[in-house]
Protein backbone atom coordinates (compact mmCIF):
# COMPACT_ATOMS: atom_id res chain seq x y z
CA UNK A 1 0.00 0.00 0.00
CA UNK A 2 1.44 3.38 -0.97
CA UNK A 3 1.98 6.27 1.36
CA UNK A 4 1.68 9.98 0.40
CA UNK A 5 5.37 10.47 1.02
CA UNK A 6 6.32 7.69 -1.38
CA UNK A 7 4.00 8.45 -4.26
CA UNK A 8 5.48 10.06 -7.34
CA UNK A 9 4.73 13.76 -7.58
CA UNK A 10 2.80 15.04 -10.62
CA UNK A 11 4.80 15.11 -13.83
CA UNK A 12 6.08 18.44 -15.11
CA UNK A 13 3.64 20.10 -17.52
CA UNK A 14 4.56 22.48 -20.36
CA UNK A 15 3.40 25.43 -18.22
CA UNK A 16 5.67 24.40 -15.37
CA UNK A 17 8.56 24.02 -17.79
CA UNK A 18 7.92 27.54 -19.08
CA UNK A 19 7.95 28.88 -15.52
CA UNK A 20 11.31 27.20 -14.86
CA UNK A 21 12.76 28.60 -18.10
CA UNK A 22 11.49 32.08 -17.19
CA UNK A 23 13.06 31.72 -13.75
CA UNK A 24 16.40 30.79 -15.30
CA UNK A 25 16.11 33.74 -17.68
CA UNK A 26 15.44 36.08 -14.74
CA UNK A 27 18.63 34.83 -13.04
CA UNK A 28 20.71 35.44 -16.17
CA UNK A 29 19.13 38.85 -16.83
CA UNK A 30 19.73 40.05 -13.26
CA UNK A 31 23.32 38.82 -13.27
CA UNK A 32 24.06 40.44 -16.66
CA UNK A 33 22.51 43.73 -15.53
CA UNK A 34 24.59 43.86 -12.35
CA UNK A 35 27.83 43.05 -14.16
CA UNK A 36 27.17 45.23 -17.21
CA UNK A 37 26.08 48.35 -15.32
CA UNK A 38 28.69 48.19 -12.52
CA UNK A 39 26.46 50.06 -10.03
CA UNK A 40 28.25 52.93 -8.28
CA UNK A 41 26.30 52.63 -5.03
CA UNK A 42 27.56 49.99 -2.60
CA UNK A 43 25.46 46.84 -2.73
CA UNK A 44 25.85 46.31 1.00
CA UNK A 45 23.41 49.18 1.59
CA UNK A 46 19.88 47.69 1.48
CA UNK A 47 18.45 50.79 -0.25
CA UNK A 48 21.12 50.92 -2.98
CA UNK A 49 20.10 50.35 -6.59
CA UNK A 50 22.31 47.26 -6.88
CA UNK A 51 20.78 45.63 -3.82
CA UNK A 52 17.22 46.49 -4.90
CA UNK A 53 17.74 45.24 -8.46
CA UNK A 54 19.38 42.06 -7.22
CA UNK A 55 16.70 41.39 -4.62
CA UNK A 56 13.88 42.07 -7.10
CA UNK A 57 15.38 40.10 -9.98
CA UNK A 58 16.46 37.11 -7.94
CA UNK A 59 13.25 37.21 -5.93
CA UNK A 60 11.20 36.98 -9.13
CA UNK A 61 13.45 34.15 -10.34
CA UNK A 62 12.94 32.26 -7.08
CA UNK A 63 9.16 32.67 -7.27
CA UNK A 64 9.09 31.45 -10.89
CA UNK A 65 11.29 28.44 -10.15
CA UNK A 66 9.27 27.39 -7.13
CA UNK A 67 6.01 27.90 -9.02
CA UNK A 68 7.34 25.52 -11.64
CA UNK A 69 8.78 22.86 -9.37
CA UNK A 70 6.73 22.85 -6.16
CA UNK A 71 3.78 20.94 -7.63
CA UNK A 72 6.20 18.24 -8.81
CA UNK A 73 8.10 17.85 -5.54
CA UNK A 74 7.23 15.18 -2.97
CA UNK A 75 6.64 16.13 0.64
CA UNK A 76 10.09 14.79 1.52
CA UNK A 77 11.71 17.49 -0.61
CA UNK A 78 9.63 20.23 0.99
CA UNK A 79 10.73 19.04 4.42
CA UNK A 80 14.36 19.06 3.27
CA UNK A 81 14.34 22.70 2.06
CA UNK A 82 14.37 24.46 5.46
CA UNK A 83 17.04 22.04 6.68
CA UNK A 84 19.17 22.93 3.64
CA UNK A 85 18.71 26.65 4.27
CA UNK A 86 19.79 26.38 7.89
CA UNK A 87 22.76 24.21 6.91
CA UNK A 88 23.91 26.77 4.32
CA UNK A 89 23.56 29.80 6.56
CA UNK A 90 24.94 28.35 9.80
CA UNK A 91 27.96 26.70 8.19
CA UNK A 92 28.58 29.64 5.87
CA UNK A 93 28.43 32.16 8.68
CA UNK A 94 30.72 30.09 10.90
CA UNK A 95 33.34 29.30 8.25
CA UNK A 96 33.15 32.82 6.82
CA UNK A 97 34.28 34.25 10.13
CA UNK A 98 37.34 32.00 10.22
CA UNK A 99 40.68 32.33 8.47
CA UNK A 100 40.03 29.41 6.12
CA UNK A 101 39.72 30.50 2.44
CA UNK A 102 36.69 28.33 1.73
CA UNK A 103 32.95 28.89 2.21
CA UNK A 104 30.99 25.67 2.92
CA UNK A 105 27.84 27.74 2.45
CA UNK A 106 26.24 25.58 -0.23
CA UNK A 107 26.21 22.06 1.24
CA UNK A 108 22.44 22.22 1.69
CA UNK A 109 21.98 23.52 -1.86
CA UNK A 110 24.10 20.71 -3.31
CA UNK A 111 22.27 18.11 -1.22
CA UNK A 112 18.91 19.27 -2.58
CA UNK A 113 20.35 19.25 -6.11
CA UNK A 114 21.54 15.65 -5.62
CA UNK A 115 18.20 14.45 -4.28
CA UNK A 116 15.67 16.58 -6.17
CA UNK A 117 17.34 17.77 -9.38
CA UNK A 118 18.78 20.90 -11.01
CA UNK A 119 15.73 23.17 -10.76
CA UNK A 120 15.20 22.39 -7.07
CA UNK A 121 18.91 22.90 -6.41
CA UNK A 122 18.91 26.27 -8.18
CA UNK A 123 15.79 27.42 -6.33
CA UNK A 124 17.32 26.38 -3.00
CA UNK A 125 20.51 28.31 -3.75
CA UNK A 126 18.53 31.43 -4.61
CA UNK A 127 16.22 31.21 -1.60
CA UNK A 128 19.13 30.55 0.74
CA UNK A 129 20.99 33.64 -0.50
CA UNK A 130 17.90 35.84 -0.28
CA UNK A 131 17.16 34.75 3.29
CA UNK A 132 20.80 35.15 4.32
CA UNK A 133 20.97 38.59 2.68
CA UNK A 134 18.56 39.97 5.27
CA UNK A 135 21.39 39.46 7.77
CA UNK A 136 24.22 40.22 5.34
CA UNK A 137 23.10 42.40 2.37
CA UNK A 138 26.43 41.97 0.56
CA UNK A 139 25.42 38.42 -0.39
CA UNK A 140 22.39 39.11 -2.58
CA UNK A 141 24.32 40.03 -5.77
CA UNK A 142 26.00 36.60 -5.59
CA UNK A 143 22.70 34.71 -5.83
CA UNK A 144 23.33 33.72 -9.45
CA UNK A 145 26.38 31.76 -8.35
CA UNK A 146 24.36 29.97 -5.67
CA UNK A 147 21.74 29.05 -8.26
CA UNK A 148 24.40 27.75 -10.65
CA UNK A 149 25.90 25.57 -7.92
CA UNK A 150 22.53 23.96 -7.17
CA UNK A 151 21.74 23.44 -10.85
CA UNK A 152 25.15 21.91 -11.60
CA UNK A 153 24.85 19.63 -8.57
CA UNK A 154 21.54 18.34 -9.89
CA UNK A 155 23.00 17.90 -13.37
CA UNK A 156 25.99 16.00 -11.96
CA UNK A 157 23.66 13.67 -10.06
CA UNK A 158 21.56 13.15 -13.19
CA UNK A 159 24.67 12.18 -15.15
CA UNK A 160 25.65 9.62 -12.53
CA UNK A 161 28.48 11.43 -10.73
CA UNK A 162 27.08 10.60 -7.28
CA UNK A 163 26.54 6.97 -8.24
CA UNK A 164 30.24 6.77 -9.11
CA UNK A 165 31.54 8.39 -5.94
CA UNK A 166 35.03 9.14 -7.26
CA UNK A 167 33.43 11.55 -9.75
CA UNK A 168 31.92 13.66 -6.97
CA UNK A 169 35.07 15.79 -6.35
CA UNK A 170 35.52 16.14 -10.12
CA UNK A 171 31.99 17.51 -10.42
CA UNK A 172 32.85 19.82 -7.54
CA UNK A 173 35.92 21.10 -9.37
CA UNK A 174 33.90 21.87 -12.50
CA UNK A 175 31.24 23.61 -10.44
CA UNK A 176 33.92 25.51 -8.55
CA UNK A 177 35.38 26.86 -11.78
CA UNK A 178 31.96 28.09 -12.91
CA UNK A 179 31.17 29.57 -9.49
CA UNK A 180 34.55 31.32 -9.41
CA UNK A 181 33.94 33.10 -12.72
CA UNK A 182 30.44 34.18 -11.66
CA UNK A 183 31.60 35.30 -8.22
CA UNK A 184 34.63 37.17 -9.55
CA UNK A 185 32.47 39.00 -12.10
CA UNK A 186 30.10 40.19 -9.38
CA UNK A 187 32.93 41.07 -6.98
CA UNK A 188 34.64 43.30 -9.56
CA UNK A 189 31.52 44.89 -11.06
CA UNK A 190 29.48 45.43 -7.91
CA UNK A 191 32.06 45.68 -5.13
CA UNK A 192 35.14 46.94 -6.94
CA UNK A 193 37.03 43.74 -6.20
CA UNK A 194 36.98 44.10 -2.43
CA UNK A 195 36.42 41.09 -0.23
CA UNK A 196 36.68 40.26 3.43
CA UNK A 197 38.01 37.31 5.39
CA UNK A 198 40.52 34.79 4.14
CA UNK A 199 39.47 35.18 0.51
CA UNK A 200 40.18 38.90 0.74
CA UNK A 201 43.65 38.08 2.04
CA UNK A 202 44.25 35.78 -0.94
CA UNK A 203 43.16 38.53 -3.34
CA UNK A 204 45.43 41.02 -1.56
CA UNK A 205 48.33 38.58 -1.97
CA UNK A 206 47.82 38.34 -5.73
CA UNK A 207 47.51 42.13 -5.95
CA UNK A 208 50.81 42.46 -4.08
CA UNK A 209 52.49 40.22 -6.66
CA UNK A 210 51.56 42.67 -9.41
CA UNK A 211 48.32 41.21 -10.75
CA UNK A 212 45.61 43.53 -12.00
CA UNK A 213 42.42 43.84 -9.96
CA UNK A 214 40.46 41.55 -12.26
CA UNK A 215 43.21 38.92 -12.37
CA UNK A 216 43.69 39.02 -8.60
CA UNK A 217 39.96 38.64 -7.89
CA UNK A 218 39.59 35.84 -10.42
CA UNK A 219 42.62 33.99 -9.04
CA UNK A 220 41.39 34.47 -5.47
CA UNK A 221 37.93 33.18 -6.39
CA UNK A 222 39.36 30.19 -8.24
CA UNK A 223 41.70 29.39 -5.35
CA UNK A 224 38.83 29.40 -2.85
CA UNK A 225 36.19 27.73 -5.02
CA UNK A 226 38.44 24.94 -6.27
CA UNK A 227 39.02 23.97 -2.65
CA UNK A 228 35.49 24.63 -1.46
CA UNK A 229 33.32 22.93 -4.06
CA UNK A 230 34.97 19.47 -4.09
CA UNK A 231 34.71 19.44 -0.29
CA UNK A 232 31.11 20.66 -0.45
CA UNK A 233 30.11 18.07 -3.05
CA UNK A 234 31.79 15.28 -1.10
CA UNK A 235 30.11 16.22 2.19
CA UNK A 236 26.71 16.54 0.47
CA UNK A 237 27.17 13.13 -1.18
CA UNK A 238 28.09 11.56 2.17
CA UNK A 239 24.94 13.09 3.68
CA UNK A 240 22.85 11.68 0.82
CA UNK A 241 24.28 8.21 1.38
CA UNK A 242 23.83 8.56 5.14
CA UNK A 243 20.08 8.95 4.71
CA UNK A 244 18.08 5.78 5.36
CA UNK A 245 17.26 3.93 2.14
CA UNK A 246 13.55 4.44 2.72
CA UNK A 247 14.12 8.20 2.97
CA UNK A 248 16.29 8.62 -0.12
CA UNK A 249 13.96 6.31 -2.05
CA UNK A 250 11.13 8.77 -1.58
CA UNK A 251 12.78 11.23 -3.94
CA UNK A 252 11.49 10.66 -7.45
CA UNK A 253 14.62 12.20 -8.95
CA UNK A 254 16.80 9.68 -7.09
CA UNK A 255 14.71 6.76 -8.33
CA UNK A 256 14.35 7.89 -11.93
CA UNK A 257 18.05 8.60 -12.46
CA UNK A 258 19.52 6.02 -10.05
CA UNK A 259 21.42 8.79 -8.31
CA UNK A 260 22.84 6.67 -5.49
CA UNK A 261 24.93 3.52 -5.92
CA UNK A 262 24.17 0.15 -4.31
CA UNK A 263 20.72 1.21 -3.35
CA UNK A 264 18.21 -1.49 -4.09
CA UNK A 265 14.84 0.12 -4.65
CA UNK A 266 12.54 -0.84 -1.84
CA UNK A 267 9.15 -1.85 -3.17
CA UNK A 268 7.47 -0.06 -0.27
CA UNK A 269 9.48 3.13 -0.82
CA UNK A 270 9.08 3.07 -4.59
CA UNK A 271 5.84 1.38 -5.62
CA UNK A 272 5.32 0.41 -9.22
CA UNK A 273 3.30 2.87 -11.28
Amino acid sequence: MSHPLTEDAPRRTPLRTVLIVLGAAAIVATFVYLVATSPAEPADVPSSSAALVALTGYGIATALLFAGILPTLPTSTLVLLPVALVLNIVLGQFVGSSLVPIYLDSIGTVLVGFLAGPAAGAATGLLSTIVWSFFNPTLIPFAAGAAAIGALAGLAARLGAVRRFWWVPVAGLVTGAVAAVIGASVAVAVFGGTSTGATGAVIAFFRATGDSLVDAVLKGSIFSDLWDKPITFTVAALLAYALPRRTSGRFGFVRRHRVLAARRQDSEAAPAV
